[in-house]
């Protein structure tokens, strides 16, 4: 399965740079003692630092403490923090941390709020979709 993640994040990296964004993989992630995010990413405007998960389904259940350190990271990073979740068969959506559904042990992704996720464009400030 991590193989599979880090084919997605790669496949993830190269549409940043296609839309003109610096992007690397974090080589620290989930492997130092500090928080540090999968992706990096910036166009000198806009910095992310993007936490990318790979499902076959839904819902994504995601530790309060992987949140915590995404958001602290981008605060000391001034990068904006965002979830990016490839499902099977779906373009990514990206999640800022407001639209994250709250559970007792941290967040989730579910049916629910999948669609409130942007698409690429949006999350890089291109365009904006109306949401209902």
């Amino acid at each position: 399965m991590k193989r599979k993640g880090i084919r997605f994040e790669r496949e993830l990296i190269h549409a940043l740079w296609d839309e003109g964004f610096a992007a690397i993989r974090s080589a620290g992630s989930g492997s130092s003692g500090y928080p540090s995010p999968d992706i990096l990413a910036s166009n000198g405007k806009i910095t992310l630092a993007i936490e990318a998960k790979v499902r076959e389904k839904l819902p994504l259940y995601i530790p309060a403490e992987k949140v915590r350190e995404l958001v602290m990271f981008s605060n000391l990073f001034g990068a904006k923090p965002v979830i990016a979740l490839k499902i099977k068969k779906e373009k990514w959506r990206f999640f800022e941390i407001d639209v994250l559904q709250e559970t007792e042990k941290g967040y989730k992704i579910s049916k629910d709020n999948f669609y409130m996720g942007k698409e690429l464009g949006e999350i890089l400030n291109r365009y904006t979709q109306e949401r209902l």
